[in-house]
């Protein structure tokens, strides 16, 4: 067989990190319950590829041939190491690499890692990067920037969450069904989390941030794959779907930021916005109304415009109604608020607002503010409105929103 050259090789390899990076992780870290070494060895496995493929012809099964090598990394690794650990655990951990092992039927256990990963013993900050990594190969440095955290210190956390894992015990398995409902919270909000630090650069000018929200998509893709009878992971990919689908509207050509009422639904893309309904509609099938899905109804409630011209807003208040009915948040009494401006005028949404403003978790919630700074501009209250616009533009992070509130500020001061 000869040589597929350096260019095919490293596609090939990149094609199989991006489809299997997680599966061969898991395969190995199941085994041994040591899921820094099983990447450490994948990663041999990968650079071993890199230099062997284009002398010696690209295989194949590319996953049975990375996880043959990357299996002997691994004993490699566990017999240098010996003098390190009791005989007992190293024959013990080696048995249980060798054991069966079949590099052409790889069986998938990418659930049973980001179950462990969502354990509750992983602090609750690390678990969405611990899946970007352990599930999807993202390096430290990336996660760390989208995360808004230095290397150093992402690194240190995810080392510390790996070595929970392995001295724990904690299994890398989907747990009994009777633990499973807050264990799979617990992955959809981390997912979830990580399609947020995405989402925030609309623009996609920020390198480490640009692909996060397609990689948490591509989770939320995984978890409906692996479980696709549960209606809260259908609802969140829809949830995720008919927000991206949006993302090409959300700023002009020059970077300027375009709130969602002023947005061309023509450029929404129909293709997301179609599978997301159909994923919505397959959830509300199941037995189950959650969180998630009642967001992503929100959502679909909104998309209507993109056919009929206006958002429904009557179902849209209704179904904040549920939602704060089930959480409780004020992220979702800020919402309804605003639709309520939209059914039934400014000064009903601004008592809406009121009976929520002593809650502590708005004081720095921008958009609390800038809802409020409109509300009360449209009501002709002035100084209230330059106020709240002056607090809603302090607290805003991104450039493009913090100057379209200037300018809505500009206009209630002249």
């Amino acid at each position: 067989m000869s040589g597929c050259g350096d260019a095919i090789a490293r596609d090939l390899a990149q094609q199989v990190a991006r489809r299997s990076y997680g599966k061969l992780v898991a395969f190995l870290a199941v085994r041994t319950g040591d899921v820094s070494a099983a990447e450490d060895a994948l990663s041999e496995a990968f650079a071993a590829a890199l230099a062997d493929w284009p002398r010696n012809g690209c295989p194949e099964n590319p996953e049975a041939w990375l996880m043959t090598v990357a299996r002997r990394k691994f004993l490699d690794a566990v017999r240098s190491h010996a003098r390190e650990f009791p005989a007992d655990e190293v024959a013990e951990t080696t048995a249980a690499i060798e054991a069966g092992f079949d590099a052409e039927a790889i069986p998938d256990r990418r659930l049973g890692l980001m179950f462990a990963c969502a354990h509750p013993a992983i602090d609750a900050a690390v678990r969405a990067p611990l899946m970007l990594q352990a599930i999807l190969g993202l390096d430290a440095a990336r996660i760390a920037s989208a995360f808004l955290v230095s290397p150093a210190t992402m690194s240190q956390r995810l080392v510390r969450a790996k070595n929970k894992i392995r001295q724990a015990g904690i299994p890398l398995a989907i747990p009994e069904r009777s633990e499973l409902p807050p264990r799979l919270d617990t992955i959809l909000s981390a997912i979830y989390a990580a399609f947020a630090e995405g989402w925030i650069d609309a623009a996609g000018t920020d390198v480490a941030r640009r692909d996060l929200a397609e990689e948490a998509i591509y989770l939320g893709r995984l978890v409906t794959e692996l479980l696709p009878n549960e209606p809260e992971g259908l609802g969140l990919l829809a949830l995720m779907l008919h927000a991206e689908a949006r993302r090409r509207a959300r700023r002009t050509t020059d970077g300027e930021y375009v709130p969602l009422a002023r947005q061309d639904p023509s450029s929404w893309d129909a293709d997301m916005i179609a599978e997301a309904e159909s994923l919505l509609h397959r959830a509300g099938t199941m037995n189950g109304l959650g969180r998630y899905q009642l967001e992503a109804a929100i959502q679909s409630a909104h998309a209507v415009r993109a056919r009929t011209g206006k958002s429904d807003w009557s179902a849209i208040v209704e179904l904040y109604d549920a939602l704060l009915a089930l959480s409780g948040s004020p992220v979702a009494a800020v919402n309804r608020a605003l639709a309520v401006a939209e059914l039934y005028g400014p000064h009903q949404a601004l008592e809406e607002l009121n009976r929520i403003a002593g809650d502590p978790r708005l004081v720095e919630y921008q958009p609390y503010w800038a809802a409020r700074a409109d509300l009360l501009a449209r009501t002709h209250a002035r100084e209230e409105a330059l106020h709240a616009y002056s607090i809603a533009i302090g607290l805003e992070r991104d450039p493009s929103v913090r100057r379209f509130l200037e300018q809505r500020r500009k206009l209630v001061d002249e």
